[in-house]
């Protein structure tokens, strides 16, 4: 696939979400999603208020589905979701759940495999179990403990295990992310270095810094070549 730039609005409330999203938009962002902060924070008021704003933008919700599936997936693709997020680690039938409930409801499942303990295993499960992109992601607390652990620990390993697009999030610096496509990671994911203040989840950067940072982004990222394209 040709390669996507997705914002992650790792906020925690809809006016700042909003906001960012404006300016990723902007820059030329492909793909807004719905940060678990953001999530956790407004709900599905969030998912609404971003489809509103952007009628025509896929809209990720990182629900980080671990059980009741099929209704979680529902939800957020009633309130104006395009994808949403299941854990590898949830049970198959969870994973199975939101897959039909994304067919039912016309929209694509992302699956996370954080926290797996053999991360292509899970992978290929997830594939196996219909999902349509796998998220290689090493996690918040995971890389408090260890700044040394970041997607590439398993990506390569898993892009060659898996037929279906790659995303790898976590750890990245902005112009790691860029170099993603040319990994087999064609989904670009960024959010977190932009707007992770200390511990805090709240903008970094002023809204002309994050504009520029997006679109010399963007431009990398387009002008990039998709490994295996």
């Amino acid at each position: 696939m040709e390669p996507i730039v997705q914002i992650s609005l790792d906020l925690t409330n809809i006016k700042e979400a909003l906001e960012m999203a404006e300016v990723a938009v902007e820059a030329g962002v492909d793909w807004i999603e719905a940060g678990t902060p953001l999530l956790l924070g407004e709900g599905l008021h969030a998912v609404a208020a971003l489809r509103k704003a952007f009628p025509n933008h896929p809209i990720i919700a990182d629900l980080k589905t671990m059980d009741g599936g099929y209704l979680e997936a529902e939800m957020m693709a009633k309130a104006g979701a395009t994808h949403v997020v299941v854990m590898g680690v949830a049970h198959p039938a969870t994973i199975r759940a939101v897959v039909k409930a994304a067919r039912d409801f016309n929209i694509q499942v992302m699956g996370d495999i954080m926290a797996s303990p053999d991360k292509v295993a899970c992978a290929k499960m997830l594939e196996a179990n219909g999902v349509d992109y796998i998220i290689v992601h090493t996690g918040f607390d995971e890389r408090g403990e260890d700044p040394e652990r970041n997607p590439f620990d398993h990506l390569h390993e898993v892009v060659k295990a898996v037929s279906i697009p790659v995303q790898a999030v976590g750890g990245l610096t902005i112009e790691q992310a860029a170099a993603m496509p040319k990994h087999g990671a064609p989904l670009v994911v960024v959010g977190a270095p932009l707007v992770i203040d200390k511990q805090e989840f709240r903008p970094s950067t002023n809204k002309d810094e994050l504009l520029n940072v997006l679109k010399d982004l963007v431009a990398k990222v387009k002008n990039s070549t998709t490994k295996g394209a």
